[in-house]
């Protein structure tokens, strides 16, 4: 499989893996996604689960491919980035959402979306 294909397969991959996830937690479980966002109070629904993490691995990709133009080790550059920004992440459910479930939820996700991301780039990315 070429390198195009396999890295937007992984593009691809990380948002039908966040809605899975959403789907299973929300409409399945009952959980309800509540972050705060300034004063205000916002559900989290699936087409923002599918842009947002659809746009995580787009950017990741956009990222290995101006390394790969510019340095020597760009997977090695890569990864500790994603890693790096992966953990970030992990921040935003921790301080925004409502609830524990929800707090559990949106880290799943995002340990989801990461997971696939980060193999996908760096490890099954490999020749």
């Amino acid at each position: 499989m070429n390198t195009s294909l396999r890295r937007t397969l992984t593009v691809l991959a990380a948002p039908v893996a966040a809605l899975a996830v959403w789907i299973l937690a929300v409409p399945v479980a009952g959980t309800t996604l509540n972050v705060r966002m300034g004063d205000a109070t916002q559900t989290v629904e699936a087409v923002p689960v599918a842009v947002s993490s659809l746009l995580a691995g787009l950017a990741g990709w956009a990222l290995l491919a101006i390394l790969e133009r510019l340095t020597s080790r760009p997977r090695r550059v890569w990864t500790i980035v994603a890693v790096t920004v992966w953990i970030l992440s992990l921040l935003g459910p921790l301080n925004s959402a409502v609830t524990t479930p929800a707090t559990l939820v949106l880290l799943l996700m995002h340990l989801t979306v990461g997971a696939i991301v980060i193999l996908g780039f760096s490890v099954w990315g490999r020749r």
